[in-house]
């Protein structure tokens, strides 16, 4: 089994891929993506979203980080997946999943799950121009209002050449309200003969036991149930390997809170640091209850010194509970 960490704009940055793949169970990971328009972009925007292209293509634990690309120019997506190899991107990863309103308007993500030919000229112009040792690979949603191009997309997508696709399975329009619907995998499965990873709804092993009996796959992608669990990965392949699993401890997410927090207030200088501190929080209280008593207070601070110094004493609380 294989689990990729899926691209999630605005949350998963590298310092996020740092931290969930020292945990452990990731294989590979997905970049939130490089939008693309009509231009080959310069190295600087590569690596900026992607920094471990100045690592050898992975993260400081060894796992490799795959640029992701979204536009709908053939052409220009071409020209960029060559450069994101070049720079030691190990293969380019396509987005035609991302249903955010702004993205879809300038025919980006999922609203391509509309033109099947189009999906096709983008994956076969990559492919050409991406040199074989190099994979290929794509994300999709089952549609865009709905699951009538399903089948055509992926036969589409195969065709043109791609080395393995994404499903998360939900339309567009379903958004992330449960559930997902994992059979639809298997029928994509049966239709064409490309390894298909299963990704949507997965927030615990016996979800991920469920999603691969339905889906008939092998591999999964997790997104936000490795933000509500960030031992998550790690825990779907003990339970597999042992049939037992043991969720991470509060006090060790504290402090794997805490060295994020250490990482992010360095890495940029604390400018947003506020924000995904929060926005990691909004997923954490969905597996801790913890987690919920503590972004009460969290959430009406700003300050980075504040946000930590909070953190801190949740952590000390704790240790001070435990040794009496």
């Amino acid at each position: 089994m294989r689990i990729v960490l899926a691209p999630m704009e605005g949350v998963v940055d590298h310092l996020m891929r740092d931290m969930l793949t020292r945990i452990g169970g990731f294989d590979l990971c997905i970049t939130e993506f490089v939008r693309v328009v009509d231009q080959l972009l310069p190295s600087r925007v590569f690596t900026r979203i992607c920094p471990e292209l100045k690592q050898g293509g992975v993260t400081p634990a060894g796992v490799p980080v795959r640029v992701q690309l979204l536009g709908q120019e053939p052409h220009w997506l071409a020209e960029n997946a060559v450069r994101a190899v070049q720079l030691g991107s190990p293969g380019v990863d396509l987005n035609f999943g991302c249903p955010a309103k702004a993205v879809n308007k300038s025919r980006g993500g999922a609203v391509l799950l509309k033109e099947t030919e189009t999906l096709y000229q983008i994956i076969k112009a990559v492919r050409d121009a991406v040199p074989a040792q190099f994979p290929v690979t794509a994300k999709i949603r089952l549609g865009f209002d709905d699951t009538s191009l399903t089948l055509d997309n992926a036969r589409a997508i195969y065709e043109a050449g791609a080395t393995e696709l994404t499903v998360h399975a939900r339309t567009k329009s379903d958004g992330y309200r449960p559930p997902a619907y994992w059979p639809w995998i298997k029928q994509i499965r049966q239709t064409i003969p490309l390894n298909v990873v299963a990704n949507g709804e997965i927030w615990t092993p016996e979800d991920a036991t469920l999603c691969l009996e339905q889906s008939g796959s092998t591999d999964l992608m997790l997104g936000r149930g490795a933000l509500a669990s960030p031992g998550l990965a790690r825990d779907i392949k003990q339970h597999f390997a042992t049939a037992t699993h043991q969720k991470m401890p509060w006090p060790q997410v504290l402090e794997l809170l805490l060295q994020y927090s250490d990482y992010e207030i360095a890495g940029d200088k604390g400018l947003y640091y506020s924000n995904r501190i929060k926005q990691w929080f909004s997923y954490l209280k969905l597996q801790y209850v913890e987690a919920e008593v503590l972004f009460q207070q969290l959430r009406l601070q700003q300050k980075a010194p504040d946000l930590v110094a909070t953190l801190r004493g949740a952590l000390d609380h704790i240790s001070g509970i435990s040794e009496h």
